[in-house]
């Protein structure tokens, strides 16, 4: 994972295998990490109006950049993340 990438391959608890769409990544220096958006590919296609959201953290390898996603792990993150996508959602919207 890479800041900047549009596209990360993301594999779930049963080793399947998932392309999704990054929609942004950001840092915190609170936490110390990084952290990715991204929804599955072709979920904006289906017919609900809701896109499921997911969010990871990384941290970048200093070699290469690429990083390896970490669930989020407290609420303070969650509240964090929650908060930086109601923002990027209203500036979206307002463009």
């Amino acid at each position: 994972m890479e800041h900047g990438e549009k596209q990360i391959t993301v594999v779930d608890e049963d080793g399947n295998e998932q392309l999704c769409e990054v929609l942004f990544t950001f840092e915190s220096e609170e936490f110390g990490k990084s952290y990715v958006l991204y929804y599955p590919i072709g979920a904006e296609n289906d017919d609900e109006d809701d896109i499921e959201i997911h969010a990871s953290s990384f941290l970048p390898n200093e070699e290469n950049q690429e990083g390896e996603l970490q669930p989020v792990e407290t609420d303070e993150e969650w509240d964090m993340i929650e908060e930086m996508l109601n923002t990027f959602m209203a500036e979206d919207e307002e463009e």
